[in-house]
């Protein structure tokens, strides 16, 4: 049985991701159709935020699905599938992100995820689009965060799947 949990976009990640887009997108148009003498810094200010925009709305994160012992997360055009049977506990925790470090990855156009630190969970991976409905899964190896939109119901069906106390 497959269980689907969406993905809410939290306040925070809507402002982030209308600002960031807005430049993005913006500054590639005001070069066009602005009247430069010199070309070449040109490309970089119309080749660059366009990658950037694309890749980043690539790994936007649009649901979370759990059946056999599996959470697959749902991205644009591909799930990353996640394995739980190294599953030690779930928690809801709506602060979990709180002062934390990105050290690679997105940190909120079209979503919070990659690699993050912080003093409460250390180095841990994130696949979140609003950060008030994080639910952390501590693995033995390591520690993910996700936000559906359900974080107590997907949490105990987590704990249900993985037979967690």
């Amino acid at each position: 049985m497959t269980q689907k949990f969406s993905a809410p976009w939290g306040k925070g990640l809507i402002i982030m991701t209308i600002f960031a887009s807005a430049i993005l997108l913006g500054l590639p148009i005001f070069v066009l159709i602005k009247d430069f003498s010199e070309n070449a810094p040109l490309y970089v200010l119309i080749g660059v935020p366009l990658p950037i925009f694309i890749g980043c709305l690539l790994f936007t994160i649009r649901g979370y699905e759990l059946s056999d012992n599996t959470l697959a997360v749902q991205r644009l055009i591909w799930k990353t599938k996640i394995d739980l049977q190294k599953l030690r506990d779930v928690k809801v925790n709506p602060d979990a992100m709180k002062k934390s470090i990105r050290t690679f990855g997105n940190g909120g156009l079209f979503s919070f995820s990659g690699l993050f630190k912080n003093s409460e969970l250390g180095s841990y991976r994130a696949f979140v689009t609003d950060l008030k409905k994080s639910v952390v899964l501590y693995f033995t190896n390591r520690t993910i965060v996700v936000s559906p939109d359900r974080p107590n119901e997907f949490a105990a069906m987590i704990k249900n799947m993985s037979r967690l106390s």
